[in-house]
């Protein structure tokens, strides 16, 4: 069966205009005006929508983070039918503060059972804590035999929870991530959880300063925690690095300073820094603790996979032109992953597609791989569900 999807306006994520997508098994066949009728097409009209690439979700705690206030803080797994709502079909499932109770033989099975179920799912070997753990004998053996495995992290810095690493560590680290990139055809990167501490990423640039690890091998996040680290990132993206920005956050930690993901993407585009190496991410499933001026833990909020959608909408709704606020959550997260074949509307990639009312920006259908997965009933598809849990 082919799908032609008709009238929508297209961001691939440049704008396109009103053109049509045809799409043939798991892959897009043509983006522009193709002639074709019968029985064997079927056809969507989606005029009053915008049609964007599926979100890729470069941070996402897949089988639930947590513990930092003891066992009943662990949070949930990140269930498929949520990613799906959100418009989000790939995501990378890493480890966080807990990689003991959370191993990465159950990142892997989780990964795997997502990928059953329709999303496409990546995993980084490691955690927070350096040396990592990893399944083979090290990170470079982890990237090139598990298929699944395309970077480590989130490594932890500035952060009273990290290892407190060395440079000598980190820049091990990365070498070691680097070379099995290499060997792999991946993106071997290096996701780094930047935490609170003045610090900042400062351990990175050092690292780039007194070694022959580039800047690029480095993926810092949570670059938005609070205003003075959100400069830190702007000058990071100044050298020639990634940053990225966590979506999900708490009323309490805005109120304590973080910036809010998309006032910081319009802060960029106001002083006309280059965005097409910042992207955002969900931290989804994560714990968010909260810690009182003796880093003594006081309460939790929880990841949420639908705030990547939330804050892609909300940086169009104050001013980010539309191309540049999809570009953050599809097409700049795939080149920094080296995901050729996502984020980006073009023939020869994966079938990955989003439709939202042109208005409100609410997400009215997702494809993933080809196959409608989520809708919201204002259009005429069947949407397939290869969850085998009934209510």
């Amino acid at each position: 069966m082919l799908t032609l999807i008709q009238h929508a306006n297209v961001y691939s994520p440049a704008a396109l205009g009103h053109v049509d997508v045809l799409v043939t098994g798991a892959a897009i066949a043509e983006v522009g005006k193709p002639q074709l009728q019968g029985d064997a097409v079927a056809v969507l009209d989606a005029r009053g929508c915008l049609l964007i690439p599926g979100l890729v979700d470069s941070l996402a705690h897949i089988t639930g983070g947590g513990g930092e206030g003891g066992f009943r803080t662990r949070t949930s797994e990140l269930d498929a039918s949520d990613a799906f709502a959100a418009g989000v079909t790939t995501l990378v499932g890493v480890l966080g503060t807990d990689s003991i109770t959370r191993s990465l033989p159950n990142l892997l099975a989780k990964a795997r059972g997502l990928t059953e179920e329709g999303l496409t799912v990546y995993c980084h070997t490691g955690s927070y804590q350096i040396p990592v753990r990893t399944l083979f004998g090290s990170i470079s053996e982890d990237l090139l035999l598990i298929p699944d495995f395309i970077g480590v992290g989130e490594v932890a810095i500035s952060d009273h929870r990290s290892s407190q690493p060395t440079l000598s560590e980190l820049a091990k680290l990365a070498a070691d991530a680097r070379v099995g990139g290499m060997l792999s055809g991946k993106a071997g990167i290096v996701s780094v959880h930047v935490g609170p501490c003045a610090s900042g990423v400062q351990p990175l640039l050092d690292v780039a300063a007194h070694s022959d690890i580039p800047l690029t091998q480095f993926y810092p996040t949570h670059m938005n925690r609070n205003q003075q680290l959100l400069e830190q990132g702007f000058a990071f993206l100044g050298q020639g690095g990634w940053i990225d920005l966590t979506t999900s956050t708490t009323a309490q930690e805005l109120a304590a300073g973080e910036v809010k993901c998309a006032d910081a993407l319009l802060q960029a585009v106001q002083r006309g820094i280059d965005t097409s190496r910042l992207t955002f991410s969900s931290d989804a499933n994560a714990s968010l603790p909260l810690f009182d001026a003796n880093q003594q833990f006081i309460g939790l909020g929880v990841g949420r996979v639908g705030s990547l959608t939330q804050e892609m909408c909300d940086a169009i709704r104050i001013g980010v032109p539309v191309a540049t606020a999809v570009a953050v959550v599809t097409s700049n997260v795939a080149r920094v992953l080296k995901l050729p074949h996502k984020g980006q509307l073009q023939r020869g990639n994966d079938a990955d597609l989003v439709l939202l009312d042109e208005q409100t920006l609410a997400v009215k259908a997702v494809m993933a791989k080809g196959v409608w997965r989520y809708s919201d009933g204002s259009l005429p598809i069947k949407v397939k569900h290869d969850s085998l849990f009934v209510d």
